[in-house]
């Protein structure tokens, strides 16, 4: 047992991020861009919950006498992580809002939010669920704007929903295109409904680098209102890189451009060279043949394509985005060659870390901030590796926790192989 001045101290440090409420750390200051979102900027300090999974499981591991571990959850709670909105009656989802924006006034803090309740959602996989219909969805998104009411807030909208709309469920999934017709309205409306109030920016997902091209995620961002949005936003509960997600999302951001300035009326957007673009593209200016994977070594192609047919449109006028780097500190991961007919890379990668610290000191022009958007530490799904399962052969077949269910084990390795290291994030 350990006893003495260190125990103390852990005490004191794990209840400290049982109660500690702040934001960004002192060196996490803005670079001035040339067209600054409405909340995101310099004094920007994000909500922390008192409440949150890490803090509880600070003091759960000290009880049990896990010090190292302890120290890591305690140091993770401190950090400011994203509220996410995922059910409820709109009378429900509004008195949470109006509590959360009632704390975050308090301590003088800006709250980040993910709607995540659009009809349909994930295609009935994993993280299945949603409103019942749009009408039931518009009324919810409704009270969550009115709930926030004037007050300063971030908003991200449904992870997942323009990456993976119905068309893309499977054959049969919306053989008319009317659900896909419907889930562009519905997050068109929402983006509309938010950002409505000058005080809440609002980021649209996009998915992540290794997923839709970057001209066909342009072109649903753009039919879904991004041009009503502060942004969009990226890496939502993935692992990819940031310094890979920079570079694609400079990509969208400038296919966003091309879209706007072309006088081609056929859908410009649907002509930007994306991440799949290789050697064996024609030489037509045009995207060329998809290789398999996002491979980054063949991205020079891409790069040429935008020098080429883009050239260097003014800063200013570029679209924003933000980047969540929860747990991609280590990057993605992929298992061997032919050890499993569907790895799924995206599902509780093992070995993994949470990466950079929140803030808006970015480094990246368009880069509006790299947040905390997936809690650390929440299970993706039921994992199989495509296997018969009954658990996740990655984890000893042990079965992995429901989505969004806590995992204390889960959290702990994100925490101890974060890079760089957890530290704790002291008031200013």
């Amino acid at each position: 047992m350990i006893k003495g001045r260190p125990l103390r101290r852990l005490a004191l440090l794990a209840c400290a991020a049982a109660v500690m409420v702040t934001g960004l750390s002192p060196a996490a200051q803005a670079t001035p861009r040339a067209t600054p979102s409405r909340t995101l900027d310099s004094s920007t300090r994000f909500y922390v919950d008192p409440h949150s999974e890490a803090a509880h499981q600070a003091l759960t591991d000290l009880r049990a006498g896990h010090i190292t571990d302890a120290r890591n959850m305690a140091e993770l709670a401190t950090w400011p992580e994203a509220i996410w909105l995922t059910d409820g009656t709109p009378r429900q989802v509004g008195a949470r809002v109006k509590d959360l924006v009632r704390d975050a006034r308090a301590t003088r803090s800006v709250p980040l939010l993910v709607l995540y309740n659009i009809p349909g959602r994930d295609c009935g996989s994993y993280s299945t669920g949603g409103a019942a219909d749009s009408a039931a969805y518009d009324a919810w998104v409704k009270a969550v704007a009115g709930a926030i009411g004037t007050s300063k807030a971030v908003v991200i909208v449904e992870p997942d929903s323009l990456a993976l709309l119905p068309k893309d469920c499977g054959p049969t999934t919306d053989p008319t295109g009317s659900l896909t017709t419907a889930r562009i309205a519905e997050v068109r409306s929402a983006v509309g409904t938010l950002g409505a109030d000058p005080a809440t920016s609002v980021y649209l997902d996009a998915g992540t680098s290794n997923w839709q091209p970057v001209g066909e995620i342009t072109g649903r961002l753009l039919d879904a209102g991004l041009r009503q949005a502060q942004g969009f936003a990226l890496n939502v509960s993935n692992y990819q890189p940031t310094d890979q997600l920079n570079r694609y999302a400079t990509w969208v951001s400038k296919c966003v451009w091309f879209s706007a300035s072309s006088a081609d009326a056929a859908g410009p957007a649907s002509r930007c060279a994306s991440q799949y673009y290789s050697s064996a593209a024609p030489n037509d200016g045009l995207p060329g043949d998809a290789v398999e994977f996002a491979d980054p070594s063949t991205w020079h192609w891409t790069d040429a394509w935008y020098d080429s047919n883009v050239g260097t449109p003014p800063t200013d006028r570029l679209t924003h985005y933000v980047l969540d780097t929860s747990r991609n500190g280590l990057g993605a991961w992929t298992a061997p060659p032919g050890k499993y007919t569907d790895d799924e890379h995206w599902c509780n990668a093992p070995g993994r870390g949470v990466g950079d610290r929140p803030t808006t000191d970015t480094g990246a022009p368009l880069a509006d901030a790299y947040l905390y958007v997936k809690t650390i530490g929440e299970s993706d799904g039921t994992c199989h590796r495509g296997t018969a399962g009954p658990g996740d052969p990655e984890y000893g077949g042990v079965e992995d926790p429901p989505a969004g269910a806590w995992w204390p084990d889960f959290a702990h390795t994100l925490a101890r192989n974060a890079s760089p290291p957890m530290t704790f994030n002291y008031p200013r």
